[in-house]
């Protein structure tokens, strides 16, 4: 038993947005509105303000006197630098800074507004104090010391690479050096072909890679938002390599980045899709049922798919489920969302629906904005200051590899995170049924992660308890995209599991147990269980009905 973690620290990633904040957005409106009442708050309390002023003030001539009041989070790499505790000059600024920041923090809490207006103010000034620290600015000694080193060449090449994210990266740091991969070059790798192509899917069926294979296939739905081959990176965190080297017979579904004229595609059509997957995939391996997995929003819509198939008495169509990093209950508490009202929503869904669809990059920007200190300045410190070359990064890779989300499944996603429907029988019809997932009585298997910005797994564990059958939740010690990609062999690899479902995720949390490495084998042996006989591998894709159109990747996979 791991030690036992004290009321009221069940551990919640460090956020201020998550996925709900990419659906709606952030108008600056909203956040001006916000920036004018603090400024109103000060007037109507000069003597709060002047007493925080105040005692800035002292902490400040004490700072200038070479005293250190304020000590700096040893995890915040930004201050690594020993020059920053050495150096006069530098540790004068840090404690400067963080004189800042107390003195914001306490005006705002020991401040008369109300709690929301509080959690907002604490949600700009956290984007703010970010932005203004230290670090951020050309006398970051790191900077320093890399012009000295480079004769004044890291300026050159990082006004250079500052223009080209003005021109090719809306202004915003680039994560990764795109010109270090490519889709079936060093991505996408494993061998199998496209057999069944729409106007809103490609189809991959992969080539055995063991002597034996299980009976009942595995289809991976992989999220609207992004492209499928996170699970199929470089081989050695290949998902879709480790299942085939066990013994599943792998489908992939590669969706079509949609632009304006598939508007109209909403979450019944990507489930009529999946359905239409299905069925491809049990002709062709002559199974009567499929096991399904679903990451992220490919989870919702497994779901999704289930409901609807057992409104329809057809839910022996599918064998079991997988669902990672998965949202069905979006009850999710965030700062960013206190600025979303009925306007904000409908503004956001009008947008989408003059435009035909939900731009990726506008995505990416809110999701980088989630953690400004990983995603946003690290990359401008290392860019712009130290001019040095993003990143060669696979995951960032496909992370910057950006699809856009059609009108129609973007309000399907807003009306999702508005009602939380799910969370009732009935409270949500799919395809024309309505949805009830208690009575989805099927195995499960979901997967959270206990350091995920965008689906808290908090979050991901009350959604696992919608769900009929036996269940089972893990909890990775990774964030969104790390919990997924977790391969054997990681020394860093940890995952909590409780095999007692609780209602309240926090009593769950208390008793769970810590368990070493990842949970791929776990998961490995529980889908094995549930697929079937295992027979001769039949080395060969398609059948004469589905033939092998092309290898994979695929083509949906390179459009922009």
């Amino acid at each position: 038993m791991r030690e036992k973690t004290a009321p009221g620290s069940l551990p919640v990633p460090a956020n201020y947005m998550n996925a709900q904040s990419a659906m709606v957005g952030l108008r600056g409106r909203d956040m001006f509105s916000t920036m004018r009442g603090l400024a109103f708050q000060g007037l109507r309390q000069p003597v709060h303000s002047a007493r925080h002023l105040l005692a800035l003030g002292k902490q400040l001539g004490r700072v200038m006197l070479g005293d250190t009041p304020h000590k700096v989070n040893p995890q915040d790499a930004r201050f690594s630098d020993p020059s920053w505790q050495l150096n006069p000059f530098y540790r004068r600024s840090l404690q400067a800074y963080l004189a800042w920041q107390q003195q914001l923090k306490a005006w705002i809490d020991e401040s008369d507004l109300s709690p929301d207006d509080r959690t907002r103010a604490h949600f700009l000034f956290a984007l703010l104090n970010d932005a203004l620290s230290p670090s951020n600015s050309v006398l970051n000694p790191l900077a320093v010391k890399e012009l000295f080193n480079s004769g004044g060449t890291s300026l050159l090449r990082g006004a250079r690479h500052l223009y080209d994210d003005m021109l090719n990266n809306s202004g915003m740091p680039s994560q990764v050096n795109k010109q270090a991969f490519e889709v079936g070059r060093n991505l996408a790798l494993t061998p199998g072909s496209v057999i069944f192509r729409n106007e809103m899917f490609e189809l991959i069926h992969y080539k055995p890679m063991s002597e034996k294979q299980y009976a009942k296939p595995l289809l991976m739905v992989p999220p609207q938002i992004n492209k499928f081959y996170i699970f199929d990176l470089s081989p050695e965190k290949s998902f879709v390599q480790y299942c085939l080297k066990n013994g599943l017979q792998v489908f992939m579904i590669s969706w079509r980045n949609p632009d304006a004229r598939h508007r109209e595609w909403g979450l019944s059509s990507y489930v009529q899709a999946v359905e239409e997957a299905m069925d491809v995939c049990r002709t062709i391996t002559g199974s009567k049922d499929v096991n399904l997995m679903g990451a992220c929003a490919g989870g919702l819509t497994i779901g999704a798919l289930q409901g609807h198939l057992q409104a329809k008495r057809q839910l022996r169509k599918v064998g079991c489920a997988t669902y990672l990093v998965s949202l069905l209950d979006s009850q999710v508490n965030s700062p960013a969302m206190l600025f979303a009202d009925e306007q904000t929503l409908e503004s956001a869904k009008r947008r989408s629906y003059q435009s035909g669809v939900l731009d990726g990059r506008d995505m990416a920007r809110v999701f980088a904005w989630m953690r400004p200190n990983d995603l946003v300045w690290n990359y401008w410190v290392n860019n712009y200051l130290l001019g040095k070359e993003p990143p060669a990064f696979d995951i960032l890779y496909w992370n910057n590899d950006n699809t856009r989300l059609p009108a129609a499944l973007h309000g399907d996603l807003l009306d999702l995170f508005k009602h939380n429907p799910l969370t009732r029988s009935g409270g949500m019809e799919t395809c024309g049924t309505p949805i009830d997932l208690s009575k989805v009585n099927l195995d499960s298997f979901s997967v959270g992660g206990i350091n995920d910005h965008i689906t808290p797994w908090d979050a991901v564990y009350r959604s696992t308890l919608l769900l009929g059958g036996n269940r089972r939740f893990v909890l990775s010690n990774s964030g969104h995209i790390q919990s997924i990609l977790n391969p054997p062999g990681n020394p860093k690899s940890t995952y909590l599991e409780n095999g007692k479902l609780s209602a309240d995720p926090r009593a769950w949390f208390y008793d769970a147990k810590k368990v070493e490495g990842s949970w791929w084998p776990q998961w490995l042996e529980w889908i094995q269980e549930r697929s079937g006989e295992q027979s001769e591998s039949v080395f060969s894709v398609g059948n004469s009905k589905y033939p092998a159109m092309e290898a994979a990747p695929g083509t949906y996979v390179h459009m922009r």
